[in-house]
């Protein structure tokens, strides 16, 4: 048919949230939970947005 897909777990966003501290590239951190580059930098861009950001445009 097609390909699964699943929502990232709370330990792998934890994981990519210490990584984008870290500084580690986004292909890099993909490799760790085996997950495509572009889930990884989807979820950083959702994961930067803050409350304080709304009326700063």
């Amino acid at each position: 048919m097609g390909e699964v897909y699943s929502h990232l777990s709370e330990e792998e966003l934890q994981v990519i949230r210490i990584e984008v501290g870290n500084g580690t590239g986004v292909r890099k951190m993909a490799r760790l939970p085996g997950r495509s580059p572009s889930s990884i930098s989807r979820e950083i861009r959702r994961d930067t947005w803050f409350p304080s950001n709304e009326n700063e445009s």
